[in-house]
């Protein structure tokens, strides 16, 4: 029998890192984004469907991500038709990853987790955080997006103190040393019960 534990925390947090810790630690990692990208790519399964709704969006065979963001910025509604060819397919992916994982705690790193209701799928979840100045250093950091684009993604997501409180299981991101020390408590805590049960 696995255990499964959803892993989320808004923009910055520290998560992926986190997964990373989860992993070196032997557990088996779902990563939400991980799977978009494979349904982008080449030979993925989202690439017809979206070809279908968004012609524009296809560029050598696979789904421009630039390409989307142009088309939802023009079209706010076309954001609810991607996620209704997306979602599904993720969900597909996630379910083929639980019945073939073969390790006792599967971890399922999803940034919407709640938001999107998956938490429901989960026996415990377990949410990351950091100060809200650590999380805009790093974002801005990437280089990858402006402060407008970065509070525009924190208006869609739910408030870290939100999902805090809903998770089972906090880990604070201050340092990396600190991470794992809890990552490592968490495992120890989910396999006490597991022997239990």
């Amino acid at each position: 029998m696995s255990f499964s534990l959803g892993l989320t925390g808004s923009i910055g947090m520290g998560k992926s890192t986190t997964a990373k810790l989860f992993a070196a630690k032997g557990c088996a990692v779902w990563d939400a984004d991980a799977a978009v990208h494979r349904l982008y790519s080449a030979g993925g399964a989202a690439v017809q469907p979206m070809r279908a709704a968004f012609p524009d969006a296809i560029e050598d065979g696979v789904v421009n991500r630039a390409a989307l963001k142009r088309i939802i910025s023009e079209n706010p509604d076309a954001l609810k038709h991607i996620e209704a060819i997306v979602h599904p397919l993720v969900a597909q992916d996630r379910a083929a990853f639980r019945t073939q994982a073969e390790r006792d705690i599967l971890v399922f790193d999803i940034p919407l987790l709640f938001e999107t209701g998956s938490d429901s799928e989960m026996d415990a979840v377990a949410c990351v955080f950091a100060d809200a100045e650590t999380q805009k250093e790093r974002v801005l950091a990437r280089g990858t997006m402006t402060v407008e684009q970065f509070k525009h993604i924190l208006q869609k997501q739910m408030p870290i103190e939100e999902k805090r409180t809903r998770a089972d299981y906090a880990i604070e991101t201050d340092t990396l040393e600190h991470a794992a020390e809890q990552v490592t408590a968490i495992l120890a805590d989910i396999r006490r019960k597991l022997a239990d049960a």
